[in-house]
């Protein structure tokens, strides 16, 4: 799928609006408004505009930038994308709900010619994985447990290699960083056994200084989606993996009893994963999310794991991600 800017981002009706905010963090240059519902408080410092003003504006593609209870559209949302599509918008959702299969938005997709982009579902199948080598570079971003800063470490690595002038390309593997970076494959809405086929696919062969950096998924150490993260790590036979984890956890989030690895555990389960298709794939550094911690403890942290891991550690949000993109020179 390739989704077209600009950007017009709904908001809905609550407080909280995760996916249009990390679009509008990362991408302000693809948005061209925000549009809301009577009571909704979450505001990204948009302009505030109605669906005619941002045609009007230049925008192509209306984005339902946040996810109800259960990932499920509230039917009274139903005719503003009717409204958009009708006004000559793209529609664009990360919900669970498939907005294609709605028949109001079908028909109003049909007799007006725009696209509707369910982003967890992918428009077409994918291959068995090959477990060829392919040529080009690629870094994976894993964790220690879900929702652990694999996309922002991503995107911060991103941004730092294209400053220093280097050939990369974000590759998304979640509905937030597909509608950030505009397209991609939601992974974890790939039948299992074509994950790490769908992963090749997305990260084809490439020039040899060009860089694929992969938003990672789950964790190895999750009980219920390792599975797709194991498929992630076979299919984009990364050569560099770099380690996210949350400084304040200390078990696998929704899972009390289970606790987390160590760093180094983590370490090395993931590079005999990662070996079983790419034989010289090693971490390169570690993600810290220290946004828990105060300043000095958060100091204190990444040092510690520096030393006991012999990697550079970094929180990308505090400090930087440049350590990191030093660590890939020297591969």
């Amino acid at each position: 799928m390739n989704i077209r800017a600009p950007y017009l981002l709904f908001l809905g009706e609550g407080d909280r609006a995760k996916t249009a905010q990390g679009i509008a963090f990362w991408r302000p240059d693809r948005c061209a408004g925000q549009i809301r519902l009577p009571g909704c408080t979450a505001d990204l410092g948009l302009p505030e505009i109605t669906i005619a003003e941002a045609v009007r504006r230049g925008a192509a593609t209306f984005v339902i930038g946040v996810a109800p209870h259960g990932g499920q559209m509230p039917p009274a949302w139903v005719d503003l994308v009717v409204e958009a599509l009708r006004a000559g918008l793209d529609v664009a959702s990360g919900l669970h709900t498939r907005l294609a299969l709605d028949p109001r938005i079908a028909e109003a997709a049909r007799t007006t010619g725009r696209q509707v982009f369910d982003v967890r579902h992918a428009p077409h199948g994918f291959a068995v994985a090959t477990g060829l080598p392919r040529s080009g570079r690629r870094l994976l971003t894993v964790g220690s447990d879900c929702e652990s800063g694999k996309m922002y470490t991503s995107l911060a690595l991103e941004a730092e290699m294209r400053r220093r002038g280097w050939a990369v390309d974000f590759r998304a593997t979640g509905q937030t960083g597909i509608l950030i970076a505009g397209s991609g494959v939601a992974v974890d809405a790939v039948v299992a056994d074509f994950i790490a086929g769908a992963t090749e696919w997305l990260t084809p062969s490439a020039a040899a200084d060009h860089w694929d950096v992969i938003e990672g998924q789950g964790s190895l150490f999750h009980p219920a989606y390792a599975g797709v993260t194991l498929g992630l790590v076979h299919g984009s036979q990364a050569e560099a993996l770099v380690l996210c984890h949350d400084a304040a956890r200390t078990s696998i989030i929704g899972y009390p009893t289970y606790p987390l690895p160590t760093l180094s555990e983590c370490i090395e389960a993931y590079e005999h994963a990662a070996r079983l298709t790419c034989p010289n794939s090693r971490c390169v550094g570690l993600s810290i999310n220290t946004s828990k911690l105060s300043g000095p403890d958060a100091a204190a942290y990444l040092e510690r794991a520096g030393a006991s891991t012999g990697l550079p550690c970094v929180d990308p949000v505090r400090t930087s991600a440049a350590p990191l993109v030093d660590a890939l020179s020297a591969l």
